[in-house]
């Protein structure tokens, strides 16, 4: 999955093939919520704005930035709140994409490829936890197996082989079973948590708890891929030029959260969220047809009930806006 997503020139999100996009007519594969409609980045923008001031920080840092629209969407809406924005990606594509979007905001830029030891501000991941490279565990018999990828000579192919790992809870029943652990997400977020000496962090994706992604009956495991805006769960095909991603295990990213010393302040959908921070009132204002493709960030059979949101602090923790109705943290 590494190789696929990351390989310098060949990897999907390091060529320079479009991505991101609202039709496939423009050569894209999927549309992320900023890309969907700029409230979403005016809304987040707000909680943002929050977490600067209860942490008396400056900064914010994006990570995975794509085509920079929400980068473009905060910067706009925080304005001298935000005395630099930090991009960290790795895709030098992007990079360039980004550095033409938001040249506006040059001032207050800059890009790295790797997380300075020590650092404060508040850090924003939309959709970036669910690219991160999983690893596949499936039991075949009774017996558990971890997934990996072999080369026949003329494709790939699935090669499993025996293996102490486990998932984090016991999957109850005989039946074979797939699934996925994400040793690199939570591996990230640690590392957020040892280096942020002041801050908070926000976390949004499309995910479950432990108990919901652990089910006895989501035995298929969640790998998609995505291209042309249809979706597929083949990722030994066409290798590079789509999208591969797993749901987020909310729960274990909230684990390692708290055992790298973050507080955990609130974990709701994206509905509540947005809800909370006053979307129905930015939607009264947009024309119809702006208005329609907004909704979609709420409704539940869109972007509202499957994504959600994560919210981490480093210090003394806050009732932050977006939790005030409809947290979930409970349920982790």
């Amino acid at each position: 999955m590494a190789l696929a997503l990351y390989e310098p020139g060949l990897g999907y999100y390091a060529n320079t093939r479009p991505k991101f996009g609202a039709m496939p007519q423009g050569g894209s594969d999927f549309v992320t919520a900023p890309e969907l409609s700029p409230v979403f980045g005016q809304v987040l923008a707000a909680q943002v704005a929050e977490a600067l001031e209860r942490t008396g920080t400056r900064e914010v840092w994006e990570f995975g930035a794509g085509t920079g629209a929400l980068a473009q969407q905060l910067l706009d809406s925080l304005g001298d709140r935000v005395e630099r924005y930090t991009i960290v990606d790795l895709s030098g594509s992007l990079r360039a994409r980004q550095q033409e979007r938001l040249a506006a905001h040059a001032h207050r830029l800059r890009w790295l490829d790797a997380l300075p030891e020590r650092f404060e501000g508040v850090v924003v991941g939309n959709e970036v936890l669910d690219a991160m490279p999983v690893q596949l565990l499936a039991r075949v018999g009774g017996v558990w197996h971890e997934r990996g990828v072999a080369w026949t000579g003329t494709a790939f192919a699935w090669a499993d082989r025996p293996t102490a790992l486990r998932p984090p809870v016991e999957i109850e029943g005989p039946h074979d079973y797939l699934t996925e652990i994400h040793a690199q997400g939570e591996a990230f977020v640690r590392t957020l948590g040892d280096r942020l000496a002041r801050g908070a962090a926000l976390l949004i994706d499309y995910g479950f708890g432990e108990s919901e992604y652990y089910h006895p009956q989501r035995h298929m495991g969640t790998v998609m891929c995505h291209r042309a805006h249809q979706a597929d769960d083949n990722p030994l095909a066409d290798v590079g030029l789509k999208d591969i991603t797993a749901h987020v295990n909310f729960t274990a990213m909230a684990l390692a959260a708290q055992e790298a010393g973050f507080e955990v302040l609130g974990y709701t959908t994206q509905a509540h969220f947005l809800i909370n921070g006053d979307l129905l009132s930015k939607l009264e204002l947009l024309p119809q047809m702006e208005r329609a493709q907004a909704a979609k960030l709420m409704m539940e059979h869109e972007m509202g009930e499957l994504f959600k949101v994560l919210m981490l602090a480093k210090g003394e923790p806050w009732a932050a806006r977006g939790f005030a109705r409809g947290d979930r943290t409970h349920r982790l």
